[in-house]
């Protein structure tokens, strides 16, 4: 098994009930959670004229490699309702993998650790809420 951490958010509709549904989502999935950070709420980034983020990270356990864990998170996002829309707008919901054990992944549409973590302060600050509890 494999140390992952993932970072949920919402700003559209039922933002607590997106991120309950997507951690209920998980196991299903083949992603074991092992511990959840608080639930900030946060501004938008990118596209300022937006509702509000609730954003949570995880900390989680898989077999799956990368790609194929990517996959599964966006399956995930699709069953829960979200909708493409512009890049950083509006979503139910957004799962992302911030790191993945130590790995370094460079793909098209996939890096790992997340190419915006160290501009959001917001999902630094949640990393270490989990190393807290």
């Amino acid at each position: 098994m494999t140390r992952v951490w993932l970072a949920l958010g919402s700003n559209l509709g039922d933002r607590a009930r997106y991120l309950e549904a997507a951690r209920e989502a998980l196991p299903d999935a083949g992603v074991t959670v092992l511990r959840a950070s608080r639930v900030a709420e946060t501004e938008p980034v990118g596209i300022r004229e937006q509702p509000h983020f609730l954003n949570q990270v995880l900390e989680v356990e898989t077999s799956l490699e990368p790609r194929p864990l990517l996959d599964s998170l966006k399956q995930i996002e699709r069953r829960l309702g979200r909708t493409a829309r512009q890049r950083w707008g509006p979503r139910e919901i957004d799962i992302d993998i911030l790191r993945y054990d130590g790995r370094i992944v460079d793909e098209p549409g996939l890096h790992i650790p997340h190419a915006e973590l160290q501009n959001r302060p917001f999902l630094l600050d949640l990393l270490e809420d989990i190393d807290s509890r």
